[in-house]
């Protein structure tokens, strides 16, 4: 056993300022440092541990032996006078003196290791580690923080460059933070990866209050546990709710009145939705028009929906209903709500992602499956992706959808090869089976649709599509894809729905709806 795991929830893990995390990635400090130093740490992040005792002693010392977890302790914070140098570190201070320490060491990481300490106080010292530049990750332990899903646990010492084919970038300026600095934030889908990240990232900026709105209790008490270090499930602001329930979603906005909206909830995994095309149309269609039309009636300042890059020149389910989602938010931007769209590729680790599947593959020895010899995607970290939303949030305007450069897309094989080589696990040994790409799959994903005109923003490393004419007759024949979903209609006759709601998705293989009429769908069927 890792003697790490002696501590159990003995601490707290705070990521940098631009959102790094603990994931082994070198960062230039003010002072010129690029974090190497003793025991062979190149490239750690420089870490501070609250808390000079027994727990503190045991983190401080693995993490000098284990310069795979990315962390150089260069010292600890106590309130015990009588502690000055602990295990060959320096006390460098107070708990009070947190935020100075930060400031004048150039600290990228900072450990809670104080088993006993209040909630309360836990919240004082991230806050003051965010008031000296310090993007705060709240999770229930050190442990889990290191350790939480096996493939998290080995992103920490991975070279995230060389699997994103690029270097990974940081977007959030610091001027955004007003985005939702003293602002009563509403993120719904708040216990999905996008999610959590965004809760994390938006809570270390200060709001007014934070609103985590999920269909999943299970879900907001992970989330919980991991802001907070307690999951309690009692507090006002965690909202249990389906996002397809307009009046119960109406009620939850008269209730909170929320000013900026993150609208991140979504049914995402493209086999399924294939299947099951009703069901994306509920979630990402009627959800995102339920929301927008809550969040119009209360006067939200700013609403911000994640969308993809399959919502690009759409073939699938997933693509299609996040199109019009984004088309949603476009129909109803001119008015006091600032609306815009986020559109972005896979997510490095994300729950259900690809890197988590081959993870478990290769950690079980079984082979590998990829669809295609040559399939290409955009990859990005989660912290890029939802830097990408808090600072498309503070240029929004009038519906326009965002865009990261994500640099050239990434042969799936080429990433398979790079992770297994990072696990030292023996490319050559490699079992690779193609299946074959399944309905709604491409070869390479696009960001930007044929008929899209790419703009430059305020951000070099940020594009947008400023918004365009709706399709023809844009809110008939939405209401009409509604009903039939809503009625349960089957798969083929939701995709033709699709296809005359929005002219650009193609299914193969089916062909248009002729008239106008619902073909049968009436409000009493549901």
């Amino acid at each position: 056993m890792s003697t790490l795991q002696e501590i159990g929830d003995a601490a707290v893990v705070n990521g940098d300022a631009n959102g790094h995390g603990t994931n082994g990635h070198a960062k230039t400090n003010g002072n010129g440092r690029n974090g190497n130093g003793a025991n062979g740490h190149a490239g750690a992040l420089t870490c501070l541990v609250v808390g000079a005792g027994k727990a503190g002693r045991i983190i401080a010392r693995d993490l000098r032996n284990l310069p795979e977890f990315g962390l150089r302790p260069i010292g600890y914070l106590d309130d015990d006078p009588k502690r000055q140098m602990v295990a060959g570190l320096p006390v460098l201070g107070t708990l009070g003196d947190l935020a100075e320490v930060c400031r004048q060491r150039h600290v990228e990481v900072v450990v809670i290791a104080i088993p006993s300490l209040p909630s309360t106080a836990i919240r004082r010292l991230a806050e003051s580690a965010a008031e000296a530049g310090t993007h705060v990750r709240y999770l229930p332990s050190f442990v889990a923080a290191l350790e939480r899903e096996t493939l998290i646990h080995e992103l920490r010492h991975m070279r995230i460059a060389s699997l994103l084919g690029r270097q990974e970038m940081h977007v959030v300026r610091t001027d955004s933070q007003s985005v939702v600095a003293g602002k009563r934030v509403l993120v719904t889908g708040a216990g999905g990866s996008i999610g959590s990240e965004l809760c994390r990232q938006i809570k270390g900026f200060g709001p007014s209050a934070l609103y985590l709105l999920d269909h999943d209790e299970s879900n907001l008490h992970r989330v919980q546990m991991q802001l907070e270090g307690r999951a309690l499930l009692d507090t006002d602001d965690l909202i249990i709710a389906d996002i397809r329930d307009a009046g119960r979603i109406h009620q939850i906005f008269r209730a909170v009145r929320p000013e900026v909206v993150f609208h991140a909830a979504a049914h995402k995994h493209l086999p399924l939705l294939e299947r099951h095309p009703a069901e994306g149309v509920k979630s990402n269609v009627l959800g995102t028009k339920t929301l927008v039309g809550a969040a119009l009636e209360v006067g939200v300042e700013r609403f911000i929906l994640i969308s993809t890059d399959k919502a690009a020149d759409p073939v699938s389910i997933l693509g299609a209903t996040k199109r019009l989602a984004e088309l949603i938010v476009q129909s109803r931007a001119g008015g006091t709500t600032r609306f815009a769209s986020v559109r972005f590729g896979n997510v490095l680790g994300s729950r259900g992602s690809f890197l988590t599947v081959l993870s478990e593959q290769i950690e079980k020895g079984e082979e590998i499956t990829v669809t295609h010899p040559e399939v290409m995607r955009f990859f990005m970290t989660v912290e890029e992706a939802v830097g990408l939303v808090i600072e498309a949030a503070s240029m929004a305007e009038a519906g326009e959808t965002f865009v990261l450069d994500m640099g050239e897309p990434v042969r799936i094989v080429d990433l398979v090869h790079s992770y297994a080589s990072q696990m030292h696990v023996d490319a050559r040994k490699l079992q690779i089976r193609f299946t074959g790409l399944r309905q709604g799959e491409k070869l390479s994903e696009d960001l930007f649709s044929k008929s899209e005109e790419r703009r430059p923003t305020a951000h070099p490393k940020i594009s947008a599509v400023f918004p365009g004419a709706l399709p023809p007759h844009f809110a008939d024949r939405l209401d009409e894809l509604i009903f039939a979903a809503s009625a349960n209609r089957p798969p083929h006759e939701i995709k033709r729905y699709l296809a005359r709601a929005l002219p650009d998705y193609s299914p193969p293989g089916d062909a248009p709806v002729e008239n106008g009429s619902l073909q049968g769908v009436y409000p009493d069927d549901f």
